[in-house]
């Protein structure tokens, strides 16, 4: 019986998920980098760990790490030297979630994020959030400096607050809405990066609204609210990113699980 593969342990998803090249008259094929080879990219070349740093921080062996950045490398030079596309998505891999630190880093982003914003809810509450501005539902997901909280118990708002990013930046604010507790997002465009993101902390995207934000609640509780569950930033490209166990697009697992054939084992 062959052994299980380990998932590799990914900080956080990445922002942009495809890149087109300027002129693709050809019409290539793409090329397909994994999250994990990408997380070696980000690791090694951006923020300078050795090999031996990243596979600790990626919880894999050096030698397996050493593997997934060559592969990296090689797709990467592919695609910029003959001009082909490149997408980013699927792999083996868990998404860290900051509650633990497994990777030694001295700060963690995540765990900052969670000591500034964690927030308390009720097993039976319902938690919305709306990006905000000036009463009105914001249209760039990736800007936005505030989200305004809704929690809902028996389809009525019970509560509400006005949220402020603190200036985090588009890479963070899934994980200010995951620290918040947010089940639900209504927003205006957003990148396919941010949709993933969101996804992955099991948070459900309702993009493309607009108007007041509090009637848009309001119009989601009552089963009418008008949104486009493909609506995109104009800045932003890619593809959506598969988070299910055994699909064709990417394996997302939780911590302390390992990949058997595209599922989750102990």
């Amino acid at each position: 019986m062959s052994r299980p593969t380990k998932c590799r342990m990914i900080c956080h998803l990445p922002h942009t998920l495809e890149f087109i090249p300027a002129k693709n008259e050809e019409e290539k094929d793409p090329i397909t980098l994994t999250v994990d080879e990408y997380e070696t990219i980000r690791l090694i070349d951006k923020e300078g760990l050795t090999q031996e740093q990243c596979s600790k921080r990626m919880q894999i062996a050096r030698t397996t790490a050493q593997k997934i950045y060559d592969s990296a490398r090689k797709k990467t030079a592919i695609a910029l030297v003959d001009g082909h596309p490149l997408k980013i998505e699927g792999g083996e891999y868990r998404l860290c979630n900051g509650r633990n630190r497994f990777c030694g880093m001295e700060k963690c982003f995540k765990q900052e994020i969670l000591q500034t914003f964690q927030k308390s809810k009720g097993d039976n509450i319902m938690r919305i959030a709306v990006t905000y501005e000036n009463g009105q539902i914001y249209q760039h997901f990736g800007h936005t400096e505030q989200f305004k909280v809704y929690d809902v118990e028996d389809g009525k708002i019970i509560a509400s607050e006005v949220v402020s990013t603190n200036g985090q930046g588009h890479g963070a604010l899934a994980e200010v809405l995951n620290a918040l507790k947010a089940d639900a997002l209504i927003c205006g465009g957003i990148g396919a990066g941010a949709q993933a993101a969101l996804a992955s902390v099991g948070i459900k995207l309702y993009g493309g609204a607009n108007g007041d934000a509090d009637a848009a609640v309001e119009a989601l509780l009552a089963g009418n609210l008008a949104y486009n569950p493909d609506a995109q930033c104009n800045h932003h490209h890619g593809e959506h990113h598969g988070e299910n166990c055994g699909g064709h697009g990417g394996h997302h697992h939780e911590e302390g699980h390992e990949c058997r054939h595209g599922h989750c084992v102990d």
